[in-house]
């Protein structure tokens, strides 16, 4: 693995759509050590337009200009959750490091196939859960392995927003990985296991129930997932249909943690400890993010390369896997069976 510690990493994004360009700004404005060399679309004018827009200096019409770009070191994939599995597997195969966004694939096999063709390759690979470099969520982290609220026993996080079916959208078209799944319940269900699965041992829940919705066109609209981990247990929900408060919570033999809304870019959690038979008064810890807080996971890639890493001890690929086994538990529970697109990189 190349070590970047003195030059900068030269990231080329694939997708140029608007979490690319939220992503863009952050890494222009406020992450040292990165630049944005190259964008890679389908259209070569939207390439063109994001690449003058944050100063890259290379567009590419097709992503596999961009795949096989020699000054390319990094690739953050932005693309529809279909569309990942192809790309990311040719990006490892001209030698690519990754930044792939959740959910990471359409399916688990495909999840698999790219964490095996990596790790052959000797590259790294990361999703970008941006939530899990959330300072609140470092602060998260911290109370529970101090004992702060005891004996975890369950965790609860929902997620959800009143989006207008529209078969045309990408949120609403089974062909982009439509639904309240991939795009929102991956956020409420990968914090679920972040903290109750266990990486050393796969980070896999032994138990995933889920009761939902679909839409009339076949896609899941919204659901609450019963996510068991051994004699502990989540409960993961998301909805296209209704905005859920957008908080979460980690349940101890000793009080809780709240985390505000919305939990997935935090900025405080509030501690509530037991106090005898009683409850002490609630401690409500600031750990507000840089920026928008997308630069966390930038300076989390950039110090996983400078050290040689393969992956990232904080969204390790043990738990993307995790992740989307539930995620993909939960689609054919409901009845759905997603496929990745094999045509990707054909354009």
């Amino acid at each position: 693995m190349t070590n970047h510690t003195a030059d900068p990493v030269r990231w080329g994004f694939a997708g140029p759509g608007r979490i690319a360009a939220a992503l863009a700004t952050e890494l222009v404005e406020i992450v040292p050590g990165g630049v944005l060399h190259a964008v890679g679309s389908r259209s070569a004018e939207r390439a063109q337009a994001f690449a003058d827009r944050f100063g890259a200096p290379r567009a590419h019409g097709s992503y596999r200009g961009l795949v096989e770009d020699p000054e390319v070191d990094v690739i953050y994939v932005a693309t529809p959750h279909p569309q990942h599995h192809a790309l990311a597997l040719a990006a490892i195969d001209a030698g690519k490091h990754l930044l792939i966004e959740k959910a990471f694939t359409a399916t688990l096999a495909g999840a698999q196939q790219i964490v095996d063709a990596a790790t052959a390759a000797g590259v790294f690979v990361m999703e970008a859960m941006w939530t899990r470099f959330q300072p609140a969520m470092v602060q998260l982290r911290e109370l529970i392995a101090a004992g702060e609220i005891g004996e975890v026993r369950s965790v609860r996080a929902d997620l959800g927003l009143v989006k207008p079916f529209d078969p045309t959208d990408r949120l609403w078209d089974p062909a982009q990985g439509g639904g309240a799944m991939l795009d929102l319940a991956v956020y409420p269900v990968s914090f679920v296991q972040s903290v109750l699965g266990d990486s050393r041992l796969g980070g896999r829940a032994d138990v995933v129930h889920v009761s939902g919705s679909i839409a009339s066109n076949g896609v899941d609209a919204e659901s609450s997932i019963l996510i068991g981990f051994g004699d502990r247990h989540g409960v993961a929900s998301s909805s296209l249909l209704t905005r859920l408060p957008g908080g979460a919570a980690v349940y101890g033999t000793d009080g809780w943690i709240e985390v505000p809304p919305r939990f997935h870019h935090p900025d405080r959690v509030i501690v509530h400890r037991r106090d005898g038979d009683g409850e002490a008064p609630a401690e409500e810890i600031a750990a507000p993010a840089t920026g928008r807080g997308y630069s966390h996971e930038f300076h989390e890639v950039h110090r996983c390369l400078a050290a040689g890493l393969l992956e990232s001890p904080v969204m390790p690929l043990t738990d993307t896997l995790a992740v989307m086994d539930i995620l993909e538990k939960s689609l054919h529970g409901l009845g759905i069976d997603l496929a990745e697109d094999t045509r990707a990189m054909g354009h």
